[in-house]
């Protein structure tokens, strides 16, 4: 491809509009405009990555028997609604009338779709297992799209679905997917972990997520620094580093705090440290209001504490339900008297003589003990930070990493096949429900994610598999006959081997032509100059790289060809 016959609009400066590095370097080198809030046109050198991404995934996903179809965005409520998930969803799902005034949806995500699908053809056990996956254009109306492709409200998605007769096959069917998502990211060059992760509203029994990292990335990942453990931060788990303390009880006392109500403020108070005090956070929730018990200089999680408690809605109880549940005002809430549900962390077990709430204003209490109020039990709802125990081995301890997501894997199970009645007769003609799962891949977000974690002043340093280009021919003066013939014949020999070359042809300054390369990202350059071609040698410099090689004309589209081809099969 000619440089000069290309839609390539760069931008030497950085757009306002730009929030993280990857939309920022998007904008500039021409990969990506933006159309609306959250939604982008893909020009040409964005789309020749897209692609490449897209390339990766079906030759992985059809190793694995997986097969290609491409679904309707457009949904009829009536699936959503036996789904259950047309109210569940949430105002990211895009509902809207016909003419005729049937209610539809934009999709998001194709359960539904899928499982009618295979509902309706699928009727024996002979025809399973079979796994359906498509590449298509999904919306979600996200209240605030951000970080350009990273966030949007219309993205192209990679989704399967799997169907099995059983959990066996289930679950070999996951660890399929798990090995081809592997193998796509590997070969797209990435740095990324496997980490355990909630299945939020897709639902399921459990899911993982792959990561690449990234000190840009807007997830935090929670891994032990001696076992492989790793999940993110909604699901990691905290290990017990401890052993319980006695239950003594009956020695508490009043104590006085006028006007002291946040933690720093009663610590500071009291002249004790925050562990030392116990926060009692009152929720409302769809079971009725509930109180959690947490240390002073904890969180709690709120998707633990959801999944826990198998809730459907949890919400921080307002000032009127805290005073008409415990007696008191906001900030003064103790687990001392209440009638309520109480469920405490793990760490409550551990502590002794601490203080809470006094349920009335200007009030706690000292000297509280386990055995002082009773609770529903001891769970590990707070949130994970560094220096947690593993919760599963003996020896780590937690560590925290950025990372972004860029894929999603579930064990659905019978959620959607059970709502919906996908069943399957078995060889003696007994019905069943089918066993499912899901798999997604962001493909735009893949693309973004490689920039956050390649990147540097100049621009972006792309893997090889998924750059727009993997070389680029530059010679300095395209006005010097000889710069030209030695700059084609290279860039034809590399097009006859299937590089994916381009051919910097402008009659620009050589610096423009430099940064233009830097900014793109392609990961090799060939520069082709008059004083190096009077003995006979071009340059061979790699994108993330300061130094470069001279090699003989003769040899260079050699050179080339063997790194691409190392670089493809690492």
């Amino acid at each position: 491809m000619l440089f000069s016959k290309m839609f390539i609009p760069t931008v030497k400066e950085d757009p306002k509009e730009a929030e993280v590095v990857s939309h920022r370097l998007m904008l500039r080198a021409g990969f990506i405009r933006r159309l609306a809030s959250g939604v982008y046109t893909w020009l040409p050198l964005g789309l020749r990555s897209l692609r490449k991404v897209e390339q990766i995934i079906r030759e992985e996903m059809n190793r694995k028997g997986a097969q290609e179809i491409l679904m309707p965005a457009v949904q009829p409520k009536e699936l959503w609604v036996e789904s259950t998930r047309w109210e569940k969803y949430g105002k990211e799902l895009l509902r809207f009338t016909d003419r005729n005034n049937r209610e539809l949806c934009l999709g998001p995500t194709h359960e539904e779709v899928v499982t009618d699908l295979v509902r309706r053809e699928v009727k024996s056990y002979k025809d399973l297992p079979v796994t359906l996956y498509q590449i298509q254009t999904k919306f979600r109306d996200e209240i605030r799209p951000r970080f350009g492709i990273m966030r949007s409200r219309e993205f192209s998605m990679k989704d399967a679905y799997s169907f099995d007769t059983d959990e066996a096959g289930a679950g070999k069917s996951y660890m399929d997917m798990y090995e081809a998502y592997n193998n796509i990211f590997d070969r797209c060059g990435f740095r990324f972990r496997v980490v355990e992760a909630d299945t939020g509203q897709i639902g399921g029994s459990f899911s993982h997520e792959f990561m690449v990292l990234a000190e840009t990335g807007e997830d935090i990942i929670i891994s032990c620094d001696t076992c492989g453990y790793a999940a993110n931060l909604e699901r990691a788990e905290v290990g017990v580093a401890q052993k319980a303390v006695s239950g003594k009880k009956g020695a508490h006392r009043r104590v006085e705090t006028p006007n002291q109500r946040k933690i720093d403020e009663v610590s500071a108070f009291l002249g004790i440290s925050p562990d030392r005090l116990l926060k009692t956070i009152i929720y409302n929730t769809d079971k009725g209001s509930i109180g959690v018990l947490v240390r002073g200089d904890r969180e709690i999680n709120d998707t633990k504490l959801k999944n826990l408690l198998k809730l459907d809605e949890l919400e921080l109880a307002d000032e009127r339900t805290i005073e008409e549940k415990t007696g008191g005002p906001l900030g003064f809430s103790g687990p001392i008297g209440l009638s309520i549900p109480l469920y405490a962390d793990m760490d409550l077990k551990f502590m002794e003589d601490f203080v809470v709430g006094g349920n009335e204003r200007d009030v706690h209490v000292a000297d509280v003990n386990v055995g002082d109020f009773s609770v529903t039990g001891f769970y590990d709802v707070k949130v994970a930070v560094p220096g947690d125990k593993c919760p599963r081995c003996d020896k780590g301890s937690l560590v925290a990493t950025r990372g972004i997501e860029v894929g999603h894997i579930f064990k659905l199970g019978l959620k959607y096949s059970q709502s919906m009645n996908a069943t399957f007769l078995d060889s003696g003609g007994k019905e069943h429900f089918m066993v499912m799962g899901c798999y997604g891949i962001g493909v735009g977000r893949t693309v973004a994610a490689a920039i956050e974690q390649g990147n540097d002043e100049n621009g972006m340093i792309l893997p090889l598999p998924i750059a727009p280009f993997e070389v680029d021919v530059l010679p300095v003066n395209t006005t010097h006959p000889e710069s030209m013939e030695a700059a084609r014949k290279i860039y034809n020999e590399l097009l006859a081997k299937g590089v994916d070359a381009l051919l910097d042809d402008r009659d620009e300054r050589p610096g423009v032509k430099f940064k233009d390369c830097d900014l793109i990202g392609i990961p090799l350059r060939v520069t082709v100059g008059e004083r190096n071609l009077k003995e006979g040698l071009v340059e061979i410099k790699r994108r993330e790289s300061r130094e470069f090689e001279k090699v003989p004309v003769s040899e260079a589209a050699g050179r080339i060809i063997k790194y691409v081809e190392d670089a493809k099969h690492r």
